[in-house]
């Protein structure tokens, strides 16, 4: 769910305009995120996992993490 395009969260930001500024950003943009890029990097070590339990994806994020460091 996009979040930011609710009903309630519209109306929050038009009753507040007078105060609130609201910028809407792209929905990858490592430039401004550099946590975006390191996920990308992540990610590609879990597409194709088949992993038997959590423990399992966990092991594999901070294996790539540590081959990122």
């Amino acid at each position: 769910m996009r979040l930011h395009l609710t009903a309630g969260i519209r109306e929050f930001i038009a009753a507040n305009a007078e105060w609130l500024t609201v910028f809407q950003l792209p929905a990858y943009a490592p430039g401004l995120n550099p946590t975006e890029g390191i996920w990308s990097l992540v990610k590609r070590d879990l597409g194709n996992l088949a992993a038997a339990d959590l423990s399992e994806i966990t092991r594999t994020v901070q294996h790539r993490l540590k081959k990122i460091q």
